[in-house]
């Protein structure tokens, strides 16, 4: 399935697919745990470049929802609970 990006929007690429990551794993399509896809899935997903998947990747890093496990891929981290 291609989703592709939106080439018009204002957002750039990188924040379009760390966007919609963030919302499969918010919403649960993508489980704490869970493996997200792999970048060569993600570029046939998002037709957008390698760097552009990392820079997403890296921003959903920077906010703690992912974290690689060396030689397995990137995995969706556990959140602590809402105080």
């Amino acid at each position: 399935m291609t989703r592709g990006i939106d080439r018009d929007s204002p957002i750039p690429p990188y924040r379009q697919v760390a966007n919609a990551l963030r919302e499969r794993i918010t919403s649960g399509k993508i489980p704490v745990g869970r493996r997200i896809p792999s970048l060569v899935e993600l570029e046939g997903e998002f037709d957008v470049a390698r760097d552009t998947l990392r820079k997403a990747v890296q921003v959903l890093k920077d906010e703690g929802l992912v974290e690689t496990v060396k030689g397995m891929g990137v995995y969706v981290k556990a959140q602590p609970p809402a105080e």
